[in-house]
């Protein structure tokens, strides 16, 4: 294992490396998974608090998914996406445009959630440009939002503490504050905040002008950012406003799609909106393989379509729609739905959250907040320093009694996979307890 340690060091640069000692780092070597756990390379066992990045919806080890992506790799494992069709492809696209509210009926298959948002940002140029309305190209998007790791996605990624050394195209996006209730002033309600966060986005569009916004992309939870939930109303309230200067809502739901709020969507499920196009991923396969999708509203569509001025929509990727990945996803619905895991989601989420909320007995812990089965507590810290070591403590803490957290500066965030029992929430929020009371102890 100690091998594989050094050729990993030497040779495999990982997401979000630190370049001061990109060949420093210990990374767990994880060998095996099943349900809710991981295990490492010397046999000890984790609970699996992320769910592998917010996508391991169904649980690890799955005999069922195996089979039928073997099935189809002897099948056919491969077929270019921009002349050819399967139908693996074709069932999956009319079941998420079933899944999907509204009129969203269109998807286009991508590899992973960045993609999906960059072809949401592209349709939304295409369509403008194709309306004659070329200037009509800013993107409204929010602080603490994260969108993908693309050109695109990323300049429309609102993770300020992140140091930065990428370029982005500023003049494509304006950002909102932050909308994190735990933030507003003191004596401030939640009402008021809401109030707040709504003017900030006519704000934003007066001073820009509507005639050159053409779109507001939002996660319903900003879930890398911290799992901020915005305050009760805002999102129908925003999409009222997109409706109002012809802005189109892009919904991100890499995160919450698929079962982590109970339902295959929350935008319409749980808060009462439409969108104009939703992207998703992770969930969609379980991260059993790379998936994603843009699903698009016959509204935009009928506006990109071009009968008298043909034109291609120039975007695609060689592994859209790649037959192997719809099968898992295909494969992904079908246990979900007869296990019925959205149901068992909206029936256990509620002890999840009360587990959750207590652990601000903790002084060290400021807040504890999140939605279905998504999680973060906040550490208290008077510098962003002290901020870093308490969540660098809080980690470390967790994983040595064999919980594993997604570490987010002073925060711990976790979304397990969605098929975690009662029991199973009880033993994650009883380490996460046990790690709280060694760094309050360590910090005394």
């Amino acid at each position: 294992m100690e091998t594989l340690h050094e050729w990993d060091r030497l040779h495999q640069i990982h997401p979000w490396a630190a370049m001061d000692d990109y060949q420093g780092y210990d990374n767990m070597f994880v060998d095996t998974a099943d349900g809710i756990y991981l295990w490492d390379g010397n046999g000890k066992r984790f609970i699996d608090g992320p769910g592998g990045m917010w996508c391991v919806q169904i649980g690890y080890g799955r005999d069922e998914m195996a089979d039928a992506i073997a099935q189809q790799v002897k099948k056919l494992p491969y077929t270019s996406p921009f002349t050819n069709t399967t139908e693996p492809s074709a069932i999956l696209s009319k079941r998420l445009a079933e899944m999907a509210p509204g009129d969203l009926n269109n998807v286009f298959f991508t590899t992973g959630g960045s993609t999906a948002v960059d072809t949401a940002l592209r349709t939304m140029h295409f369509m403008n440009n194709r309306l004659g309305r070329h200037d009509k190209k800013i993107v409204i998007a929010r602080e603490k939002g994260y969108h993908g790791s693309t050109y695109l996605a990323h300049s429309v990624t609102g993770k300020e503490r992140d140091k930065n050394r990428f370029d982005v195209e500023s003049r494509l996006v304006r950002f909102l504050p932050d909308v994190n209730p735990y933030r507003r002033p003191d004596g401030m309600s939640v009402e008021e905040w809401c109030d707040e966060k709504v003017a900030d986005l006519e704000k934003m569009i007066a001073e820009v002008g509507p005639e050159n916004v053409g779109a507001f992309i939002a996660e319903p939870i900003l879930s890398s950012g911290g799992v901020i939930v915005p305050p009760p109303g805002y999102h129908k309230r925003t999409f009222d406003i997109c409706r109002e200067h012809d802005i189109l809502y892009i919904s991100d739901e890499v995160v919450t799609g698929f079962g982590r709020l109970g339902h295959w969507f929350c935008s319409e499920e749980v808060f009462g909106i439409q969108p104009d196009m939703i992207t998703c991923a992770k969930g969609l396969t379980s991260g059993y393989l790379p998936l994603g999708a843009c699903i698009i509203s016959d509204r935009v569509m009928e506006r990109c379509a071009s009968p008298d001025d043909p034109a291609l929509f120039s975007n695609g990727y060689t592994y859209s729609a790649h037959p192997v990945s719809c099968v898992a996803a295909l494969t992904n619905i079908e246990i979900m739905e007869r296990e019925n895991i959205l149901e068992h989601v909206r029936e256990i989420t509620p002890y999840f959250q009360e587990r959750l909320r207590a652990l601000k007995k903790f002084p060290i812990v400021g807040d504890a907040r999140g939605m279905g089965l998504l999680g973060c507590i906040e550490g208290k810290g008077k510098t962003l320093e002290e901020e870093r070591e308490l969540g660098n403590m809080i980690d470390a803490a967790c994983e040595e009694l064999g919980l594993l957290v997604r570490p987010l500066i002073n925060m711990a965030v976790f979304s397990p996979p969605l098929v975690i029992t009662r029991a199973q929430i009880d033993e994650m929020f009883d380490l996460l307890e046990k790690a709280l009371e060694k760094v309050t102890r360590d910090l005394a």
